[in-house]
């Protein structure tokens, strides 16, 4: 394990594998560095060095006082200029929305992946009442009932997909753990407004992937921030949703490194 001090002196860890080109990976909610990218790892570690961070509030990383989505932009930055060299960058989820924000604190990009992270009003990508509901269920004790409520209701993922996820009995235990980080992370989404006319000038070549079988949301997001970056495109991901990783890795990994390595 690695870390690096975030612009608010929060400390942010990463693990560092494999050889090649750097690739940063940026988790999404209730994950963390072990769990979203498990399947996919060694397959990247062949191509490239995997940096995989913990985002703030689980595993090896620190916290603040109170969530915001700028604090996370500003981690994503730190362990990026840490790196030292022009970085690959990969944003799964919120973790992608961290990722984008974060490219315009950092001159240091080469590339920036955002795997169905864009959100154009925040309060489009939740239901009305989420983080209260959510935070509900917490209080009274249901972590792992939030948790499904969470990923079927709020972030569209099938019940089979989640029996997926499920089935991997130490990764589902590590969301359960950070399951508690939800309800604010929802609210700090609902928070947020894309600003075109902060983005245009961002000259980070950009590819926005949308699984083709996501809520049509995910497309109609991904192509209008397409066309306010100067270098951006649209990638969508034959026969998927939002676990590409899980759900077909050795495609989500071949479409990777031909975006990248083109």
């Amino acid at each position: 394990m690695h870390t690096v001090t975030s612009r608010d002196g929060t400390r942010i860890a990463y693990w560092r594998s494999g050889a090649g080109p750097p690739l940063l990976l940026v988790h999404g909610m209730v994950a963390d560095h072990s769990t979203t990218w498990r399947l996919v790892l060694p397959a990247l570690e062949q191509h490239f060095t995997v940096y995989a961070m913990d985002r703030r509030g689980r595993g090896g990383s620190g916290d603040g006082p109170a969530h915001a989505l700028q604090r996370e932009a500003e981690d994503v930055a730190a362990v990026v200029d840490s790196i030292g060299r022009s970085v690959n960058v990969l944003g799964h989820s919120h973790g992608g929305l961290c990722a984008l924000e974060g490219a315009l604190l950092t001159t240091n990009l080469r590339r920036l992946v955002v795997y169905e992270g864009v959100a154009l009003r925040g309060t489009d990508v939740f239901s009305r009442g989420a983080a209260d509901r959510l935070q509900a269920m917490l209080a009274a004790g249901d972590v792992e009932g939030m948790l499904v409520a969470f990923l079927h209701e709020e972030a569209h993922v099938p019940r089979e997909e989640i029996d997926l996820l499920r089935s991997q009995a130490d990764a589902w235990a590590v969301r359960l753990r950070n399951a508690p980080t939800v309800p604010h992370e929802v609210r700090a989404t609902e928070r947020y407004r894309f600003d075109p006319e902060r983005f245009r000038r961002m000259r980070t070549p950009t590819l926005l992937l949308v699984g083709e079988v996501s809520p049509p949301l995910e497309l109609e997001n991904a192509r209008t921030v397409a066309e306010v970056l100067p270098e951006a495109r649209v990638v969508v991901l034959p026969g998927q949703r939002h676990l590409a990783m899980y759900t077909a890795p050795e495609m989500f990994v071949r479409e990777l490194v031909r975006l990248l390595e083109a």
